[in-house]
């Protein structure tokens, strides 16, 4: 039985971005601490804009081979924070906030997602992502037939998605969430309202289309 596809906009640096993703029935929402990235917001702006969520929208921190102090530091500032690592973090360092998190994986050719996965046994998700110069946010899709069947965590589909392909891409690989952050800009860091809101249909739409088919 197909469960409901969760969404997750990710990247958001501003009030009216934080609003449109929860108007448009997102259930999380990314803020990037890793300071290289065009969407990076600081702990303060985070704070900000983890506020402004209601209750069942969860805020996602990003981090890059952070140090542990500040890892800890936004733990504090935003309690209900879930974390997000997409560097070269070890399980130990993923675990050592305990906080549930995420794991990217960046996917390419012949990167053995199951040894991964049986690495990061304690990730609520492993987030896919397509293997780009640099840390995420290279808003490129990557092979989806490189994921392999039976992925032993709940899998969250992220490169590369726009409200053109998302549709596809949930009925192909039935993921447990997608991930969105380039696909639903103006300009890097800057969200729109239209696409965002775009995108969550096209996610239902999928849903509703596996749903139909009974599979």
């Amino acid at each position: 039985m197909h469960q409901r596809t969760r969404i997750k906009i990710c990247g958001l640096t501003q009030e009216a971005d934080i609003d449109a993703a929860v108007d448009a029935g997102a259930d999380a929402v990314g803020l990037v601490f890793y300071r290289r990235s065009p969407r990076h917001v600081t702990l303060e702006r985070a704070v900000a804009l983890a506020r402004r969520l209601p209750p069942f929208v969860t805020p996602v921190g990003l981090f890059v081979n952070a140090a542990p102090a500040e890892v800890a530091e936004a733990c504090a500032a935003v309690p209900q924070l879930v974390l997000q690592f997409h560097g070269d973090e070890t399980p130990e360092a993923c675990e050592a906030a305990g906080r549930p998190y995420l794991r990217a994986a960046r996917m390419a050719t012949g990167f053995d997602l199951l040894h991964f996965a049986a690495q990061y046994t304690s990730a609520q998700a492993l987030l896919l992502d397509a293997h780009v110069e640099g840390y995420g946010g290279g808003g490129k899709a990557f092979d989806w037939s490189l994921i392999p069947p039976s992925v032993p965590r709940p899998v969250v589909l992220s490169g590369g998605l726009t409200p053109a392909n998302v549709t596809g891409g949930v009925i192909q690989v039935r993921p447990w969430a997608v991930d969105v952050s380039s696909g639903v800009e103006r300009a890097k860091g800057i969200k729109d309202a239209d696409a965002i809101r775009r995108f969550c249909e096209a996610v239902r739409e999928a849903d509703a289309r596996i749903a139909a088919a009974g599979t």
